[in-house]
């Protein structure tokens, strides 16, 4: 009972604070307005202990509140902006009511600082470390209490829905709807991958909240007088000193409760900062303070991040004590190579390891089959042996630690560099049967050359009366004229002129020529027809009948259907179904269009099942040699069809001769192709990967409007992306991402668009990788290290 009204206590002080602070602080009027380069740099509070306004950050300035005075002021509450400002930027509370930030050199507002539900009429520093903006009848609409960032004061709550992140972004703690509250790396927002919970299920999960109330008590409850569980309890009294607290998610991800002790009648600064509670003592208790391929041992009382052996810190990772990404010293081989147990093997143990991530095989075994059993293993990284039990783990290793309470020992694959193969024996020669010997050899290599001369002799034989029979069936079949068994219609010139008011309304400008809009009179089909380029085909008329007839029998729910063809003089014009959504090109770059996760991932499956028909499921295998999202089109089901599939065959000549001049400028284009016009359906598979990879990322796979260097070629940013554990980066916040999907999906466009196409999977094992039914092991660099 005495901790329900306690907090009814709180709950009408925290109410009524921001209204009687208002009488005491400084009015900021409308027109007001702060610049780093002016003396005018901050808005102070009245007991100027807080301040808002410009403060440094990095290279540049960041705008903010903060708790002035020594040591140098401790930043509570950032404007939410990604890119620091510079000494040109200004912040005012303009004359028609809204807080921006404005650029002078463009002399424009380029941010808003504060969505008010109103026009303000002026703004204040509260003493609180609130900053708010009032209306004109004086009421709050607007205040920073609302919009935590990593911290909350005296008297501030953090409602469900809300969240602390910390300042270098690595970790939150949500206190999600259902009224309960974690803290997670962000990287890995589920609740298995929580550190820290404070066991909030006997609260009332329809209101609670998180609040520090201005005496000290960091409480969980509920605003309607529910049970309150209290996280910490200052002993500090202010007495003759003033005192601030503040609830923090440092960068080290652990949250902590700070005293702030002010002497009274000194604005010079405060006297002490202390932290009188936290969540957790020990920094490796928390997922995430160290990165891939790391783990954290606890050093006089302080975390610190260690390689795994048979690894090192990546370029830019070096000598860091927290957050270390690690790759492997010598890459993994093993799916290229027969008998991978001769390749590996298991030394330097760590005792005392444990990992925050599961195992995908658990079997009772003895700690050295162990060991062996992980180097036969290709997916195998590393192994955890544990009371007679061997957990098996595969790379990348996350939230590894050393805890001295368990008795575990981890065994790692690591490349046996003194295994070398054995040299093979000499043959002996019995000297004293010499003659013997030679005539031996002389009889067997004669009996084997009639052999050989024999069969070649038949093989002649067979071909040239295969020839002939060939020769006979084309003159008997000339006359036939072309076969309709493919359903095929014939249109005249006219009639396609008709059908599309004369090549009017063009609805996209594919690979081989352009493609307008048309409807069949008489039965209203809308239709699409293809104009080939002048310089495309130069068959004659039977040859390319009869490469439209090959096209024709191709029948897929994953390909754009053909309907007919038209032949008039030098113009040839192809008929295929109408795609009303258009191309997949249109939906991925533009930023007006766009495509759901779901969506996306259906059309990553519907390209491959097309692919795949093409390559073993038709007649005869067509490597289609132009995959890219501008010729994947989509019905108005959303599903996604391949066009101009075979019309390679008819360019041939023309391909080979404008090769360098446009494959090699194409960057869906295998390296082989580019190299040597080698065609096989490792280009088509190479090409897949980059499409896989634009709709992943919905970007195109080379773009030199990006925020860094890194990010320009697609295949390259997102494999530093995966190595590093930040997937996060690839997709849009607002997304309802599948991260297990996105991982396979990363990782099968990577094998995909390897520069050695002897690693490139087939289209079969790409579905099966994309499905699930097939596990997929850690892929290389798509571009192979010099």
């Amino acid at each position: 009972m005495a901790l329900i009204t306690l907090f009814l206590l709180f709950a009408v002080l925290s109410v009524n604070e921001v209204r009687a602070q208002k009488n005491d602080s400084n009015i900021i009027t409308l027109g007001s307005s702060l610049s780093p380069k002016t003396n005018s740099s901050s808005w102070v509070s009245p007991s100027r202990r807080f301040s808002f306004g410009f403060y440094p950050r990095d290279n540049g300035f960041a705008i903010g509140i903060w708790l002035m005075g020594e040591p140098e002021g401790t930043t509570v509450w950032t404007a939410n902006f990604t890119n620091l400002s510079t000494s040109s930027d200004s912040v005012e509370l303009t004359k028609d009511g809204k807080l921006v930030l404005r650029n002078e050199k463009q002399m424009e507002a380029v941010a808003v600082i504060a969505n008010a539900s109103e026009p303000a009429h002026s703004a204040s520093m509260l003493d609180s470390g609130n900053f708010v903006l009032y209306s004109k009848n004086h009421s709050v609409i607007w205040q920073s209490f609302d919009y935590p960032t990593d911290t909350i004061l005296g008297g501030q709550n953090l409602s469900q829905g809300q969240h602390l992140i910390s300042a270098n972004g690595h970790f939150i703690l949500n206190m999600q709807t259902d009224g309960n509250l974690f803290a997670y790396p962000v990287s890995h927002e589920r609740e298995i991958d929580a550190y820290w919970d404070p066991n909030t299920s006997q609260l009332d999960d329809a209101d609670s909240q998180l609040t520090l109330h201005r005496t000290g008590f960091l409480c969980l409850g509920s605003y309607r007088g529910n049970p309150i569980k209290v996280l910490a309890k200052s002993s500090n009294h202010l007495g003759r000193n003033t005192i601030i607290y503040r609830a923090t998610l440092d960068l080290d991800g652990i949250f902590r409760l700070y005293v702030h002790t002010f002497e009274k009648n000194n604005n010079t600064g405060f006297t002490s900062q202390i932290i009188v509670w936290q969540a957790i003592s020990d920094q490796c208790q928390v997922n995430g303070f160290c990165g891939m391929n790391s783990y954290c041992s606890n050093v006089s009382g302080k975390g610190e991040c260690k390689c795994y052996p048979g690894f090192r810190p990546i370029k830019g990772n070096k000598n860091k004590k927290i957050f270390l990404v690690c790759e492997q010293i010598i890459k993994n081989d093993c799916m290229i190579t027969s008998g991978p147990g001769m390749l590996y093997n298991a030394s330097n143990p760590l005792q005392h390891m444990q990992w925050g991530l599961h195992p995908y095989l658990i079997i009772p075994m003895e700690m050295e089959a162990c060991g062996k059993s992980c180097m036969e293993d290709c997916d195998c990284g590393a192994v955890l042996h544990e009371d007679g039990s061997c957990k098996k783990y595969r790379l990348p290793l996350m939230f590894g630690r050393i805890n001295q309470s368990i008795s575990t020992t981890a065994l790692f694959k690591l490349p046996s560099e003194n295994i070398s193969p054995p040299k093979p024996k000499k043959p002996e020669v019995l000297v004293d049967d010499k003659k013997n010997l030679i005539l031996t050899l002389v009889i067997t290599l004669g009996s084997i050359l009639f052999v050989c001369l024999g069969f070649l002799v038949s093989i002649f034989i067979i071909y040239m009366r295969k020839v002939y029979s060939y020769k006979k069936l084309s003159a008997d079949s000339e006359n036939l004229g072309f076969a309709e068994d493919c359903s095929l219609r014939t249109f005249t010139f006219n009639e396609l002129v008709n059908a599309t008011g004369n090549f009017t309304e063009e609805i996209g400008r594919r690979s081989f020529g352009v493609v307008y809009k048309g409807t069949i009179r008489g039965s209203n089909k809308r239709i699409g027809v293809k104009k080939l380029n002048d310089d495309v085909v130069d068959e004659g008329e039977k040859e390319f009948q009869a490469e439209i007839t090959a096209i024709a029998r191709t029948h897929h729910r994953n390909l754009v259907q053909l309907i007919g063809y038209c032949i008039d003089g030098s113009r040839k014009l192809l008929v295929y179904e109408y795609m009303s959504n258009g191309s997949l090109a249109d939906f991925l770059f533009k930023p007006e269009m766009h495509l759901s996760w779901k969506q996306r991932v259906k059309i990553a499956l519907d390209v491959a099942r097309g692919v795949l028909y093409l390559h073993e499921e038709c007649e005869v295998c067509i490597v289609h040699c132009n995959i890219k999202s501008r010729d994947i089109l989509l019905d108005e089901m959303w599903t996604a069809k391949i066009s101009d599939f075979g019309l390679a065959r008819l360019s041939i000549r023309e391909l080979s001769k404008t090769k360098s001049n446009n494959e090699s400028s194409s960057s869906y284009v295998a390296p082989e192709r580019q190299k040597d016009a080698s065609t096989s359906v490792k280009v088509d598979i190479f090409s897949y990967g980059v499409v896989l990879l634009e709709i992943i990322c919905c970007r195109r796979n080379i773009d030199v409007k990006v925020a860094s260097e890194e990010e320009i070629m697609l295949s390259s940013w997102v494999y530093n992306c995966f190595v590093r554990g930040e997937l996060n980066k690839l997709v849009e916040l607002d997304e309802d991402v599948e991260w297990r999907t996105l991982e396979r999906m990363v990782k099968v466009a990577l094998w995909c668009v390897q520069e050695d196409l002897s690693l490139r999977p087939s289209m079969k094992n790409v579905i099966l990788m994309l499905e699930g039914l097939k596990d997929i092991p850690i892929p290389p660099s798509p571009i192979p290290l010099a």
